[in-house]
């Protein structure tokens, strides 16, 4: 009986077994102890991330998980923890960032106590978990890890696993099958006679558009996008608001973003009498706008592998099936056709006069000049996003990743969690210097780490959006201060990070063209905190 006693072994043993083989070894966390039990003594081929802040944390884990196309593991403490991460959680949910969320509680022993850490876990993060579990033993949490896995993977999102800390030094029980297997097939595949359906609709069209959409951002779905745009000669819109790019934007047929106003949405597609929707719901808009999407008589058909994108879409035909695929076998029924070229919205911008101010779009401007075609762009500036999209162009796949919730704290943790992952593709994240400090503790990992990401924090000292927004609403002035005593590099440099700022394009353009030719190789982060003045017009 000692014998067997010695030899059974303890469920964060049989843990550790079910994260192997789910390639799951690389941990993001800020533990507190309620996590000691687990973390403790940590096996040597897993890693451990270490971010200041549970945003950080989730961000860089949402990053690598977009960069691999895979789940990623984040271990967070307890309610303080997984509270502190709810809105970086609900930000992975609307970015289709598929994490597996471990969160520590007290121990079973005494919670009906409520001893000091217990935390009202259930339900804390709302509905953006895509599953939410709490296994009733310890035997249940290996399966339970096991099945978060397959559920963020197939329905991509975080998928939250509540761990209470005695559970990892109980002893396993041997005849619960710790793990469901990894090959289990997913995907849906449209059926032939809802292509035909579509195919008709697309055929009696005389003047059809297409929009791509974040869910199409694959190479696979760029390409099978490309041959149908062209098949079809007709113009391809961005998504309002889009996480990420469905299509080459420097493709001849790309028509730019569409609006996120409802009238301004109209007038844009007014032109066509058919529009297909490739991996995003129709149509996401921002401020309320009276009246239809479109105008009378045009016919709106949907393709997305996203059930909630399906459900919500006011569309005439909805395929829930994936775009790739969906588009592919769509284009072979469809016969070549001639349409009219939407023009080339490229433009170029002058670089400032001497003693002009920079502003946005003259930094974006420089960066576009300059950028490698594969550089990954990680915004978060929402006073300059119109100049961001209309000065770069996404090029290649994965080339773009904004927060689609938009709330902020995104896009220093993301770059820096992509990076990681995909250290031979160049990352630059542009943030507002307001976004900057939702989760500028993140720097802090850039650097411990060696994180080769380029941050380039635009600075006008201002919540610039919210004070066009204030104008918007008749307001003389807006009811908050500006923060011109702000020194983001500062604080960058209190973290760890080499920061520099630049007041002068001069300055900015050498800096840039040292830095950019080798950012796929730099190995420690860089921040540029570019001094800008504040963009004038509302973004719409």
């Amino acid at each position: 009986m000692n014998t067997a006693a010695k030899a059974a072994r303890t469920i964060r043993e049989q843990t550790i077994d079910v994260l192997r083989r789910y390639e799951l070894i690389t941990i993001f966390s800020n533990p507190g102890s309620t996590e000691v039990g687990f973390l403790a003594n940590l096996p040597a081929d897993f890693e451990f991330i270490l971010g200041l802040h549970e945003g950080s944390v989730v961000g860089m884990a949402t990053g690598h998980a977009l960069a691999t196309c895979r789940p990623a593991l984040v271990l967070l403490h307890t309610a303080a923890g997984y509270g502190n991460a709810v809105s970086a959680i609900a930000t992975a949910r609307a970015n289709r960032a598929p994490l597996v969320v471990v969160v520590g509680q007290q121990d079973r022993r005494h919670l009906a106590y409520e001893p000091f850490l217990a935390g009202r876990l259930a339900g804390l993060a709302g509905q953006y978990p895509v599953w939410e579990y709490v296994p009733p033993r310890a035997q249940d949490v290996p399966g339970a890890v096991a099945r978060a896995w397959h559920e963020a993977r197939d329905r991509r999102g975080p998928a939250v696993v509540v761990v209470p800390m005695d559970d990892w030094s109980a002893l396993a029980d041997e005849h619960v099958a710790p793990a469901s297997p990894m090959d289990v097939h997913t995907g849906r595949k449209a059926s032939d006679d809802a292509i035909a359906q579509l195919s008709e609709l697309l055929a009696e069209a005389e003047t059809p558009c297409l929009v791509a959409g974040a869910g199409n951002d694959t190479p696979e779905g760029w390409a099978a996008l490309v041959k149908l745009a062209e098949r079809l000669d007709c113009p391809v819109f961005q998504e309002a608001f889009g996480a990420r790019a469905g299509f080459p934007q420097d493709h001849r047929l790309f028509a730019g973003h569409l609006p996120a106003i409802r009238s301004r949405l109209r007038s844009v597609l007014s032109p066509y009498d058919a529009v297909l929707v490739i991996g995003a719901a129709a149509f996401r808009q921002y401020v309320y706008d009276s009246g239809d999407f479109t105008a009378p008589g045009t016919r709106i058909a949907v393709i997305t592998d996203d059930i909630e994108e399906a459900h919500r879409s006011p569309a005439e035909r909805v395929l829930h099936a994936d775009p790739a695929d969906t588009v592919r076998r769509l284009t072979a029924r469809l016969s070549a056709r001639t349409g009219a070229t939407p023009p080339v919205l490229r433009n170029g911008l002058a670089p400032p006069t001497d003693g002009e101010p920079l502003r946005a779009a003259h930094v974006l401007a420089a960066l576009a000049e300059r950028l490698a075609p594969d550089t990954v762009v990680v915004e978060e500036t929402p006073s300059s996003r119109p100049d961001l999209h209309a000065l770069l162009p996404v090029r290649k796949p994965l080339g773009f990743l904004s927060a689609a919730m938009g709330g902020l704290g995104f896009a220093m943790p993301t770059a820096i969690g992509f990076r990681r992952a995909t250290p031979d593709r160049p990352v630059v994240a542009i943030l507002g210097d307001g976004s900057s400090l939702y989760s500028v503790q993140a720097l802090w990992s850039a650097a411990h780490y060696g994180v080769g990401v380029l941050f380039i924090v635009l600075a006008n000292g201002r919540y610039a959006i919210m004070d066009r927004l204030s104008e918007k609403e008749g307001s003389a002035a807006p009811a908050w201060p500006a923060f011109t005593e702000l020194s983001v590099s500062a604080l960058a440099r209190g973290l760890g990070c080499p920061a520099e700022r630049v007041e002068h394009q001069a300055e900015l353009v050498s800096i840039l063209d040292k830095i950019l030719p080798d950012l796929s190789d730099r190995h420690e982060p860089l921040l540029l905190e570019v001094a800008v003045e504040a963009d004038p017009t509302y973004m719409s």
